[in-house]
């Protein structure tokens, strides 16, 4: 059985802050994550640009970290 819900609020009343189990959190950031790469995958179709092979890319991302 799910636990209630369970907010923190403010001296008014309001809420401000939920609880959530880990469980729950962890599951929320796993999505976030992959609409994160969903929406990057979108930009680079619709950028029109030439795709590069991985291996050149990091080469090129270890290029700029030095």
């Amino acid at each position: 059985m799910k636990e209630p819900t369970q907010f923190i609020t403010n001296e008014k009343g309001e809420r401000v802050a939920v609880i959530v189990s880990i469980e729950d959190y962890e599951e929320m950031v796993e999505v976030l994550e992959d609409l994160a790469d969903i929406r990057a995958i979108d930009e680079a179709k619709a950028s029109n640009e030439t795709p590069i092979p991985l291996e050149q890319a990091l080469a090129e991302i270890e290029r700029i970290r030095k």
